[in-house]
């Protein structure tokens, strides 16, 4: 898969072995349109893995709304479903501090760095 940013959803998408890194370019991801069409575009992504490892790169996203997280839950839901893993990396602390109020850093595995995460495939 050749490293092509996606214009409409600004997501740059690059395969490490055989992790998909999805680094989100938006300082923010609130609209559910938007959300709706990461969620098929991530999808997409996955299907041609038989075990998808997906590692989404948060470096650059400030505010995620609670859309956002409920497609997060359910990527994570599919990717289980398949025998996949799914790997956060690089989010803000005020957004950790959503993902520890709604108790989804106990159920997505949440790394500081985008080099822990990949670690954390192995």
């Amino acid at each position: 898969m050749p490293d092509m940013p996606e214009s409409t959803l600004n997501l740059r998408i690059r395969k490490q072995n055989d992790v998909c890194i999805v680094e989100f370019l938006d300082r923010k991801i609130l609209e559910e349109h938007t959300i709706n069409q990461i969620g098929e575009r991530l999808g997409e992504v996955m299907e041609d893995e038989a075990q998808p490892k997906l590692l989404l790169d948060f470096r650059n996203v400030e505010h995620l709304s609670s859309a956002a997280l409920g497609m997060l839950i359910t990527l994570n839901k599919q990717l289980g479903e398949r025998q996949g893993r799914l790997v956060l990396a690089n989010i803000h602390p005020q957004i950790y501090e959503v993902f520890k109020i709604t108790r989804l850093n106990k159920h997505l595995n949440i790394q500081s760095s985008t080099e822990d995460a990949i670690k954390a495939f192995a």
